[in-house]
């Protein structure tokens, strides 16, 4: 039987590139894994689907905990994302060291692309109203409902990408340009817990117990990510 598990986007690089290998090499266990923005996850949640274990965002992974989806004692931090932007490699990089210069960046680009879905993209556009240049920017943009906003620079759509930067990490061919100056940075802590009616409850505990490991929190900095264990 397959360990199940639901997780947001955000920590995909570092699961898949050293996180599940090495809980798999361990345990001899291989999770089966759906990856979604939270608020997909979320709607799946409510349409009564159902996993082993889940990653999300620590609002809505509370909310669960309310509605006895998930088992409370087994929730715990795992990592924090950053928004950032990326260009195709080779391309020049904007300045996005200010408010102001990132308002600039905005402006000046061709097309940026954003997810309407994902906590990220949420983000971006109440921040642009903010800064004023909401109209400006949705006039050309590239707003995709989810998924990597990052391969809509790939495929010739948009020319800067805005998503959370271990996202934006999964694709390649794209430069990480920094982070949205820290004024404007939205901070999202994740966590990890344990679906109530868990099919596979020692399992999913093992996988908890990996993604708060030493190992897991060097995975969670090569990921793009700021760990949230003490180590």
């Amino acid at each position: 039987m397959k360990l199940t598990v639901m997780s947001t986007l955000a920590v995909k690089v570092a699961l898949e590139a050293q996180i599940l290998p090495e809980f798999a090499k361990k345990y001899g266990i291989t999770p089966d894994v759906s990856w979604n923005p939270t608020t997909v996850l979320m709607t799946r949640i409510e349409n009564q689907e159902k996993a082993d274990a889940v990653i999300l965002i620590d609002k809505p992974m509370a909310k669960l905990v309310e509605q006895g989806n998930v088992i409370a004692s087994s929730v715990q931090k795992v990592a924090r994302a950053g928004i950032g932007i990326a260009v195709k490699n080779g391309a020049q990089s904007p300045d996005i060291s200010t408010p102001d210069a990132f308002k600039a960046a905005m402006l000046a680009a061709r097309s940026v692309a954003y997810s309407r879905g994902g906590a990220s993209g949420i983000y971006f556009a109440e921040a642009i109203k903010k800064l004023g240049i909401a109209d400006e920017v949705n006039a050309k943009a590239t707003i995709i409902p989810e998924g990597f906003t990052a391969e809509q620079i790939m495929n010739g759509n948009a020319d800067i990408a805005i998503q959370q930067i271990s996202e934006l990490m999964t694709v390649d061919g794209v430069t990480i340009v920094g982070p949205l100056p820290e004024a404007i940075q939205l901070w999202t802590d994740f966590s990890a817990g344990i679906f109530a009616d868990a099919k596979q409850p020692e399992n999913a505990q093992k996988f908890i117990d990996h993604l708060t490991s030493e190992y897991a929190h060097n995975a969670y900095l090569a990921g793009g990510l700021t760990s949230r264990l003490d180590f």
